[in-house]
């Protein structure tokens, strides 16, 4: 099918004089720190008062209904406001955190309030996710999704960076209800934002009014069925992480493991990661491919051979693995980010966010209990190789389909994903 361009509200000024769209980012990484904050409190109360296995049960906790609601979230996410959704689960988020906040200063803490507290958090992500999903198109022209998307995540990472480095701290000094409180503050500093200063440049269109919710998730499904293109992007976006994730989060620490190297090392190959996905992502905004998902995903390519790097068992071979892996995901996540906001209809961005990002929540489990269950059987080299061929080699359907090929976020009108083109 083929939906509606977005309607210009607004004309955007260049990129770099965008001063809405920059402070915006800079309220989400601010958001991000403070979400940090919250999930290190919550985990470091939850191993205070329980066993770890009932801990990891309380940090975890909110997935499960997030992964539930959230294909109705993007099915709403794609009728009505985006900004007003974004608005009032902000405002739940708030009413949450300060609750807890009041109940553990004047009771003990409990794994039941740590419960309600997690499961409402990941019920509001379930609607909050998709419709911010939407945000970028309604903010900036199509070419200048890219540079949108490097400044997002590389502020986003170091939000949450600073975010991890005082939690701990404020954890230890102001406990369970300081760390609420301060998540809170930056949830109202986000809300004001949104409410006095956000205003969307582009209306996206919207779905059929008449249609019910459900019916508006088998629609979206429909859609990914019959599309190719936009089906190709959203496995993509969905399983970014599938190869790379078990790699890091297993592999690294059972390599470190057997060969002696410490704990240690396997932060300092995490920061090697973390350093390289800023400088990946800050290179899309010098420097981008024409055809931008095609230029992502032969940097998964690349990220292929530096999975299989990490099982050499020589640490500068895993360090510059690791940096290899840290710069093609930043590069990738980018493009593949700014194509997906910038192609997917309009009338489906909603959706097919809240798709890629359920498949991602039920995929990377099982992704890591088969990383887990290989390096038990195989030699420790065996699973990054496997994992790393594997995404290597899966690489060749995206790059080989035409209508991927053909996109270009430069082009004076972007071709979609949803679009013919010759062969």
């Amino acid at each position: 099918m083929t939906a509606a361009e977005p309607r210009t509200l607004r004309t955007p000024p260049p990129f770099r004089r965008d001063v809405m769209v920059q402070t915006w980012l800079v309220m989400k990484a601010l958001s991000d720190a403070g979400d940090a904050v919250w999930t290190i409190a919550v985990a470091w109360t939850a191993v205070q008062i329980a066993s770890p296995a009932v801990a990891g049960l309380v940090v975890a906790a909110g997935t499960v209904p997030r992964a539930v609601i959230l294909l109705l979230g993007g099915a709403i996410a794609d009728r009505v406001d985006a900004r007003r959704m974004m608005l009032l689960f902000n405002v739940i988020r708030v009413v949450v955190l300060v609750a807890t906040a009041l109940w553990i200063l004047t009771h003990e803490p409990t794994v039941a309030i740590l419960l309600v507290a997690t499961i409402a958090f990941g019920v509001c992500d379930a609607f909050y996710e998709p419709a911010a999903g939407t945000i970028p198109r309604q903010l900036v022209a199509p070419s200048d999704l890219p540079a949108y998307s490097a400044l997002s995540q590389t502020l986003s990472r170091l939000g949450t960076m600073a975010g991890a480095a005082v939690g701990g701290f404020l954890v230890a000094w102001a406990g369970m209800p300081g760390s609420a409180a301060a998540d809170a503050v930056t949830f109202a500093v986000v809300i004001a934002f949104i409410a006095i200063w956000l205003r969307p440049r582009f209306a996206l269109p919207r779905s059929a009014a008449g249609e019910s919710v459900l019916r508006g998730v088998a629609s979206g499904f429909r859609h990914l069925r019959d599309d190719s293109a936009t089906r190709t992007l959203v496995i993509a976006l969905s399983g970014l992480n599938l190869a790379v994730g078990p790699a890091l989060a297993i592999g690294l620490a059972l390599q470190a493991s057997a060969h002696g190297w410490g704990a240690g090392a396997v932060g300092v190959f995490e920061s090697l990661v973390g350093g390289g996905a800023m400088i990946g992502a800050l290179a899309v905004v010098r420097w981008r491919p024409r055809h931008e998902a095609i230029g992502a995903f032969w940097a998964l390519v690349v990220q292929g051979l530096g999975i299989i790097a990490l099982g050499v068992g020589h640490p500068i071979a895993v360090g510059a693995g690791c940096v290899v892996i840290g710069l093609t995901a930043g590069f990738a996540s980018v493009l593949l980010g700014a194509t997906f906001a910038a192609t997917i209809a309009p009338d489906f961005l909603g959706r097919m966010s809240s798709i890629t990002r359920l498949g991602d929540d039920c995929l990377m489990p099982l992704a890591m209990a088969a990383s887990g269950a290989l390096a038990t059987v195989l030699p420790s080299w065996a699973p990054f190789a496997l994992y790393g061929a594997a995404l290597a080699l899966l690489m060749i359907v995206p790059l080989r389909n035409p209508r991927l090929r053909a996109i270009a976020l430069r082009a004076e009108r972007p071709v979609r994903a949803d679009e013919d083109v010759e062969a």
